[in-house]
Formats: C-alpha cells, structure tokens, sequence
C-alpha cells in the first residue's frame, strides 16, 4: 500500500519556483521499499552532476531526498535512528546515530539503492529503491524530507513538519509517519 506525505517548505528557507513536494513511500515487492519525492515547480532545481551509485558524504548540501527511520521501539529525543540521502546523482548514503546527532557510523548496506531523477519542466520525480536490509525490522516511525537547490543559490528545506526556528530534519518530530509490517500475500 502506498502512502503518501505532503511535505512542507521551512518558513525560514522559502522556495523560488519549487512549489509543491509529495513523498511517497512503498513496498511493491519483498525485500525492497520504495520511496518517491515528487516535486512540482522544478524548471529552476539545481541537480548535482552524475556521480554513479556509490557512498557519499555531504549529500544534503545539494538537492537530495532523505529517509529517517527510528529504531524499532525507539521514541523521543534520546532514540536511535538511521538517516539516509539519495542525491539525483545516484550518488547515496547511509548513517546510524545512536541518539539526536550523536553518529554511531555507517549502515551496512548489501545491495546498494537504486536511484533515478527525471525532470522534465514543471515536474521532477527522484525515485529510489532501497533494500530492506538496510533498515531496521518494521514497525518504526519514520520521516520523509527533502532538500531542494534553486538557481541564484536558494535552497529549500521540505518535511512534513518543523518544529523549530531552523530545519532540522533530526528533531524526532519529523519522524511524522508510521511503517507497520507488510501484509501477508
């Protein structure tokens, strides 16, 4: 079953053109999720150049998808969690923290994300496929953000909530969505 977020823009970040972003979140088949960043008023997002599917730090400086996802039975400001970036350039990344920014290091990912970026005008989507092993057994709140680079240096940060007076895709109540355990076939 897809489920799929309206995210928001920062009130502090303002977009250019970017006007509207929709996430989306799946899981078509087993052993893979699907994510999906759907941004309308995209003709002047700045997409960085391919880099080829491979690990990659800093990816938030840039137009980027993320995936946050608690750990199971972890809430609050004090739980661990896992954050994930998916850049249009294929490029990725994968980190663990153990408690609100304190890193723990890298996931451990077997099958690396598949990741597409088409845009086209108006409309752009940022598609990933990420293998479930990468994440913790479900349920687990997790949050989708995003953050979008506009022509003339303007940046954006989208998620579905934002609790404080600068972004802050970590703070737990952007954890704002739940992921139960696939349905029996």
């Amino acid at each position: 079953m897809v489920q799929t977020h309206e995210l928001i823009a920062h009130p502090a970040f303002p977009p250019m053109s970017a006007r509207r972003v929709a996430a989306s979140f799946d899981q078509p088949e087993a052993g893979w999720i699907r994510l999906r960043w759907r941004i309308e008023g995209a003709d002047r997002i700045v997409v960085p150049p391919f880099a080829g599917s491979r690990r990659k730090d800093g990816l938030w400086q840039a137009t980027c998808g993320e995936l946050f996802v608690a750990e199971p039975g972890e809430t609050g400001t004090a739980g661990a969690y896992r954050e994930f970036n998916f850049s249009p350039s294929e490029a990725w990344a994968a980190y663990r923290f153990a408690a609100y920014r304190t890193g723990d290091g890298n996931v451990r990912v077997g099958r690396p994300p598949v990741i597409a970026w088409r845009g086209r005008g108006q409309l752009a989507l940022l598609d990933v496929w990420l293998a479930t092993d990468a994440l913790p057994p479900p349920p687990w709140p997790y949050g989708m953000t995003m953050v979008i680079a506009e022509q003339g240096g303007i940046v954006s940060y989208w998620a579905a909530k934002h609790p404080g007076e600068r972004p802050d895709f970590h703070d737990p109540a952007c954890l704002a969505f739940n992921h139960a355990p696939p349905l029996p076939p």
